[in-house]
């Protein structure tokens, strides 16, 4: 059997075993190990060794476990509890103002941590018991949470992007920049969405009891001023410092676990018990993602080095399609990859396979990141896995597997539709980078 060959099979047990169940770190290490020392020899282990020193120079890669203890502070500090209130209190006038109050408060939170459990579990904790309450219909309800909170891996400070950028080749800062118009965009059609599916139904999602309501502009100001403003000021300097290149987000993030604790500080919820909960989490999240990123970089290599990658590369650039076509193909690829697996084995193995083809095929890389981005968000929203789902059925167990499942898809035919729209007018991602950097 010839090494490219070889490859294949290679990756094919791969999706065997993974689909069986074991652990996917483990298994891309094992399975580079035992084909490529058939194929290679005793080659496979320097070749180890050079990719774990590689990846573990990465400097960007020292953002993650910052930005990732930046988020759990910010939850432990229950800022994203004031901020809900803040909103719910605003819009309390608003047929579905909770909905809205959910997508706003993810979003906000989106630009405070680049993480997706931490987001679908504290407004689960928080919100779900206050819609029910409410009579707010459990589906709907449980499909902003869950969209909501997936907001966390496309709206930086992303980790997911930290970890892509390597991979394209491109700056996370440009990627970053992408970011905000497929995430914003997102954010609007949910919430108008939301509204549509309120005003036709007002049973769906009524205003909140006139009883519960803040009359007093003085109060509602104060809320505001509480809820809102100061986690703000700590997104704009964090996220602002980095596009604006006064500091590179490594530096950004440092600054931004200081100001995290700061705010935790002031609102007088840190403590020692805090912070070592938000550091054991810290660790145990980033070994989890620097792991899967080593093993699928040792796997990628391999499957590279037995010329595996070059044959699929030459196989898919010479279908008779056009470039648009083969384009539609690849993210048809990523989205349907996004059932099984989550993104750091799709960013980390697959993609790199994907890549030449988008080299030859001559597309932008950052517009090609920020498609990717919005596509693996589906990863959080799609069953088998659909990570949301487990989230927030954890924190509101009386809900159905099944209607929460129904909920998120209907928001999953939304991030379709913007998947659709960023196709089909790349300037949504590539007009923020171009105004910014140049």
């Amino acid at each position: 059997m010839s090494n490219e060959l070889l490859g294949i099979v290679m990756l094919g047990a791969l999706l065997v075993f993974i689909f069986i169940g074991f652990p996917i770190s483990f298994t891309l290490i094992i399975m580079a190990i035992v084909f490529g020392y058939i194929g290679l020899g005793n080659m496979v282990f320097n070749l180890m060794v050079f990719q774990t020193y590689g990846l573990m120079q990465e400097e960007i890669l020292a953002a993650v476990p910052l930005f990732i203890f930046m988020g759990y502070i910010i939850e432990e500090a229950a800022l994203m509890e004031r901020l809900f209130n803040a909103f719910r209190h605003l819009l309390a006038p608003l047929k579905g103002s909770l909905y809205i109050g959910v997508i706003l408060t993810a979003t906000i939170f989106a630009m405070a941590t680049g993480i997706v459990g931490a987001a679908v579990t504290v407004l689960g904790i928080m919100a779900a018991p206050i819609m029910m309450k409410s009579k707010y219909d459990v589906r709907l309800t449980s499909g902003a949470i869950t969209a909501g909170g997936t907001l966390g891996i496309l709206i930086p400070p992303s980790v997911m992007l930290i970890v892509m950028g390597p991979v394209l080749g491109v700056s996370v800062v440009r990627l970053y920049a992408a970011a905000f118009g497929p995430g914003f965009l997102l954010s609007a059609l949910y919430i108008g969405y939301l509204l549509i599916r309120s005003y036709l139904n007002p049973r769906l999602g009524p205003p909140v009891p006139l009883e519960e309501r803040i009359t007093s502009k003085r109060e509602l100001m104060k809320e505001f001023l509480i809820g809102m403003v100061p986690l703000g000021t700590l997104i704009t300097a964090t996220l602002g410092s980095i596009l604006a290149g006064i500091a590179t987000p490594t530096e950004a993030a440092s600054v931004g676990c200081l100001g995290a604790m700061v705010l935790s500080l002031f609102y007088r919820e840190l403590s020692l018990a805090k912070l070592k909960k938000s550091a054991i989490r810290t660790l145990q999240t980033t070994s989890m993602i620097l792991f899967l990123a080593l093993a699928s970089n040792i796997f990628g290599s391999i499957f590279a080095r037995l010329g595996s990658a070059k044959m699929m590369t030459n196989a898919l650039i010479g279908l008779p399609f056009p470039p648009f076509v083969m384009l539609l193909l690849i993210m048809a690829v990523i989205f349907l990859l996004g059932w099984p697996f989550e993104w750091p084995a799709i960013i980390l193995l697959y993609l790199p396979i994907l890549l030449p083809v988008v080299h030859a095929l001559k597309f932008d890389l950052v517009w090609f990141g920020a498609l990717t981005a919005v596509n693996l968000q589906t990863a959080y929203l799609s069953p088998p896995v659909a990570m949301s789902a487990y989230y927030l059925k954890a924190v509101a167990p009386q809900w159905e597997l099944s209607t929460i499942y129904k909920g998120m898809a209907e928001f999953m035919v939304i991030q379709l539709i913007a998947l659709i729209l960023l196709l089909l007018f790349p300037q949504i991602a590539l007009w923020l980078p171009k105004v910014l950097l140049g």
